[in-house]
Order: structure tokens, then sequence, then C-alpha cells
């Protein structure tokens, strides 16, 4: 009789079941409804007019579960093939600390925030200098570079600019 060894558990996948009500608060913490903000860069109705903009619809997406737009706003040559988000944690505030660039007269862009979370219910930060491009005319994320320790276990998570995810 063998004995067999348990397998280790791999984190549980938040999935996006449906999108957050049109009315319902934006998750980046502007104060347009999510259809009006974030939504409608989802959905693909329209596409984020700077890094900015596109940072936090990134952030938004990770707060709904949304990996197929995660995939979709980051630039081919960095991203992964797919996106694991943990079902133990929850984005829950944005801060932009600082922009460079990344409007609609420049190619490039830098966005510097601190994306608030919990894990399993204790409290995180992820601060993160993330650079974007425009890639076929759409801003899109390049990668980032994560400032110092956070406070929860965000493997797995990816950041909100962010591609901490797979990248």
């Amino acid at each position: 009789m063998s004995r067999r060894t348990p397998r280790p558990q791999k984190p549980r996948q938040a999935q996006l079941t449906r999108p957050p009500a049109a009315d319902s608060p934006c998750p980046c913490g502007l104060p347009a409804p999510y259809g009006q903000c974030c939504g409608r860069f989802h959905s693909g109705q329209a596409a984020a007019p700077t890094a900015e903009a596109l940072m936090r619809s990134r952030f938004s997406a990770f707060a709904v579960g949304d990996t197929a737009y995660l995939l979709r706003s980051w630039h081919p040559e960095t991203r992964p093939p797919r996106v694991d988000l943990d079902a133990g944690q929850r984005w829950g505030r944005l801060e932009i600390l600082a922009t460079t660039g990344g409007t609609a007269f420049h190619t490039t862009g830098t966005v510097t925030f601190r994306a608030h979370f919990t894990s399993r219910g204790k409290p995180g930060e992820l601060c993160e200098h993330s650079r974007f491009e425009r890639y076929e005319g759409a801003w899109v994320y390049v990668d980032g570079t994560v400032d110092g320790p956070d406070d929860g276990d965000s493997s797995g998570s990816g950041g909100a600019g962010a591609g901490g995810a797979q990248g």
C-alpha cells in the first residue's frame, strides 16, 4: 500500500461572472459611475485616452476580475499567456502618485500608483511605477517596477497597472 502525498493547492481563481452595474461606483475611485468610467473600456465601447486612464481601468479590471481586459490591454511583447487572480484578494482603493507623458500627444507614459487591497482579510498595498506605450494607436501596459515591500501577499495578483500577476 503506497502513501500518496497531497498535491499543493493552487489559489482559487477569481472569475468575472458579470460586470458591475453601470450605475455602481467605479473601483478606480473617480466620481463617474462604472458604466461611464472604466466599464466602457472593459466592454470595448471606448479606448482609454491616456496612460493614466488605462492604469485606472486595469486597476478596475483587477477589482472586478476582468482578466480578458487585462490581457487585451497588455503589450503583446510582455503579455503573459494568462492572468491568474487570487479569489481571496480584494482590490479596494487606488492612489495615483505621479504621471509622466501618457497623453494624446505622447507615445509613451508612466504612472506611479499605490493600490490598496486585502488578502484573506489582511490589508496590504502595492506601489508600482508602470510603463505604458501606444501600440497600434491604443495605450497598453508594458511593465512595471514594484517599490518596496507590501503588507500582504500580493503574489499572483498582479498590480493594477500592473502586471504583477504574471510579469
